[in-house]
């Protein structure tokens, strides 16, 4: 048996002077780490718009919620554990999860039009695709194919609740999101 020598603090900023290089590099466990924290946040803003919306839509949108909700915190738990065996850092603390996340947050979002609130989750949905694309081409790189057929998994759930609620605004599943990509290519 090995003893570490190190002491809890060593191997502290050991793990934080890894994650700052794995972030600057990018690998893929430094960018899953974004999609983890996505996936946290994104369960925060389930739970906002569910409790807050109002209107006709509000009964499909709290069932639809539910659903990702629970869907989510399977696939943060599942996530998690398959960054652990690949031998990468997790993110464990609320503060990573800040630091990490790409969404936005704001208490005053729950008083948003129910349609608004909704939009903000399909965009937040289609951010998540950035992250999860350009982590599956980095997995795809590192000869991970484990944790690329995950995030491919997941690229396909966020696909699924983009449609489901472009559908409850009327819209079909890629409107108002391509047409931003192709608007951003002309800057």
């Amino acid at each position: 048996m090995t003893t570490n020598t190190m002491t809890i603090a060593d191997r502290y900023a050991a793990e934080q002077a890894q994650t700052e290089h794995d972030h600057h590099v990018p690998t893929a466990g430094a960018m899953t780490n974004h999609i983890l924290a996505n996936l946290h946040i994104s369960i925060v803003k389930f739970h906002q718009v569910r409790w807050s919306v109002k209107g006709p839509l509000a009964v499909s949108v709290r069932a639809l919620l539910n659903d990702y909700i629970a869907t989510y915190r399977r696939q943060f738990d599942a996530l998690g554990e398959l960054l652990l065996d690949e031998g990468e850092i997790v993110s464990t603390t609320t503060k990573e999860f800040h630091d990490y996340n790409m969404l936005q947050e704001g208490g005053d979002k729950k008083y948003f039009a129910a349609e608004d609130q909704i939009d903000e989750l399909v965009h937040d949905a289609d951010t998540h695709n950035l992250f999860i694309d350009r982590a599956i081409k980095l997995a795809e790189k590192e000869e991970r194919p484990a944790l690329a057929s995950f995030l491919t998994d997941l690229r396909g759930t966020n696909n699924h609740i983009i449609r489901e609620l472009q559908a409850l605004l009327g819209k079909d599943a890629r409107d108002g999101l391509d047409e931003e990509d192709d608007d951003d290519d002309d800057d």
